[in-house]
Parts: structure tokens; C-alpha cells; sequence
């Protein structure tokens, strides 16, 4: 279970952490705390410090019901803090959350080591293209619908068996276009209801049978905090809860806000193997 960044061969079967370095002005938890470049160069330090291996940028916001910022405001909010943080920390490796391929390029451009897309290339037609020339690994997410709409009635079937088909479908078109390296992600909160996403948790240890590194990001989401009735602040706890259970389950990387108690989580797993 290995990944290829950069000419460097990263095993995943000791799960790592991606920690979370939101840009934007509205994201649910921590938007426009971190959207400056002193905020961002202290709050990256300090998760790398507490274990980060990965760290996510993201620009956009992509709640539900965001509004879609133009590409170009995009660039300038990721490029500036991007180019400084990997001339202050060169040995990081730093992931990018955008759906858009000329972001994906310029970022790859600029020393990004992966690129972790929501939409999974369905946004962005060169999306794939883009990162399979750059032989870069791919964060693979399944979502129905669009940020904007996603958590307007999502239906399924089942659930479980409609991700896994995505996902076989996508991990195909990912190779047809290059990408070596495919990480897949179950998208929890992206166009589905408390239910599909204690469903699709229950059961992720099925999406093992795609062979594929699974990456889950259910820090401080709603599934969490509408579950117990508080709020994204009191979300840390049950946050903690749900990733031991996905690691138990055989997930390799937790996207996470706070990285100190999410590796303490991998830590004190690994010791009871």
C-alpha cells in the first residue's frame, strides 16, 4: 500500500495524517482564521509539529450551499501562501483541494506533491489529464451533485454499492489518463444524509476490495455534530471516536483539523498491533 510522491515510495500501511489549512474567508469550522500568510506559516508549523505528513490547502470553500469563488480569486489566495510555505518547510509534502486543473497546474508547477479533488474530475474535464502529466497522486472523492446542492435531498439505493461502482468506474478513467497513484476518498457529507454516512462508515472496510489507499475527512462535520446536537467547536470528541473506528476499519490517512489528537489516535492504535 504505497504511493509514489515525487520519486520517494510513501508506505501507507502506517496511516498518516493530513492535516487541514483552510484559506478561505467561510469554512464551516475555521474559515478566516488561517487566510493570512502569518496565520498560515504558524498554524502549517504547528501541525507539522504535532505529526502532520500531508497538509491540505484549500481556497474555495466547499461547504453546503457554498457559493463558487472565480478561479482567478482562487490563484490568488493559494499561490502566495503555497510558493512561502514550501520555501519554509521544502521536506513537506503538500496537498492542494481544488477541482479545477489550471489551480491543479499552477500549484503542481510550484512544488505541490498531490492534488485531492472533490468532484472527482467530474467538474473539470482536464482535471485528470492535468495530474496524470505531472505523475502526481490523486485524491479520488465521491460527491452527488455540487456544493451549492448536494444536501438537498440526496437519494440512493444503496448507498454503499453506488459509491463503489463510482469509484470502480473513476479509478479506470484516473489510469486511462495517466495518474499512477489513486487515493479514494467516500466524500462523507458530500451529497448525503446522516444515515448514507454512518452507512458508508459501517461498512468502509468493503471499499478495501478496490485495493487503493482510502483517505476519510470527517473532522468536526455535520454528521458529528447534528448526531449529538452541538456544535463544530464541541465536535473534537466524536470526531476522535470516528476516526479510531475508520482506522480499525483500514483507513491510511485522516484529513483532519486538529492533527495532535488524530495522531495520538494512529499511535495508540499501531501500539495495540
Amino acid at each position: 500500500m504505497t504511493v509514489n510522491i515525487k520519486g520517494e515510495l510513501i508506505d501507507l500501511r502506517q496511516p498518516k495524517i493530513m492535516g487541514i489549512l483552510n484559506l478561505t474567508p467561510d469554512s464551516f469550522y475555521d474559515g478566516g482564521k488561517f487566510n493570512a500568510m502569518d496565520r498560515a506559516l504558524a498554524q502549517t508549523e504547528k501541525m507539522i509539529r504535532e505529526g502532520a505528513f500531508f497538509v491540505d490547502l484549500g481556497a474555495c470553500s466547499t461547504k453546503p450551499g457554498a457559493e463558487e469563488i472565480s478561479e482567478q480569486e482562487e490563484k490568488n489566495r493559494l499561490y502566495p501562501i503555497l510558493e512561502k510555505l514550501i520555501e519554509t518547510f521544502p521536506k513537506q509534502y503538500f496537498s492542494i483541494d481544488t477541482f479545477r486543473s489550471n489551480v491543479a497546474e499552477g500549484c503542481l508547477n510550484r512544488g505541490a506533491a498531490l492534488i485531492n479533488d472533490i468532484s472527482g474530475g467530474q467538474f473539470d474535464p482536464k482535471m485528470m489529464e492535468t495530474v496524470g502529466r505531472h505523475r502526481a497522486p490523486y485524491v479520488l472523492m465521491h460527491i452527488l451533485g455540487t456544493p451549492k446542492n448536494m444536501q438537498k435531498k440526496p437519494q440512493y439505493t444503496n448507498v454503499v454499492q453506488e459509491v463503489l461502482y463510482y469509484f470502480s468506474e473513476k479509478i479506470q478513467q484516473a489510469y486511462n489518463n495517466g495518474i499512477n497513484d489513486v487515493i479514494i476518498d467516500p466524500g462523507f457529507g458530500f451529497g448525503k444524509t446522516l444515515e448514507h454516512n454512518y452507512t458508508l462508515m459501517k461498512h468502509l472496510d468493503l471499499f478495501q476490495s478496490l485495493e487503493l489507499p482510502i483517505l476519510v475527512g470527517i473532522s468536526r462535520k455535520s454528521m458529528i455534530y447534528k448526531k449529538l446536537a452541538i456544535t463544530s467547536d464541541e465536535a473534537l470528541n466524536g470526531t476522535t471516536v470516528l476516526n479510531t473506528f475508520a482506522l480499525s476499519k483500514g483507513v491510511n490517512i485522516l484529513r483532519v483539523h486538529d492533527v495532535k489528537q488524530a495522531k495520538e489516535c494512529v499511535d495508540l492504535l499501531q501500539a495495540l498491533q
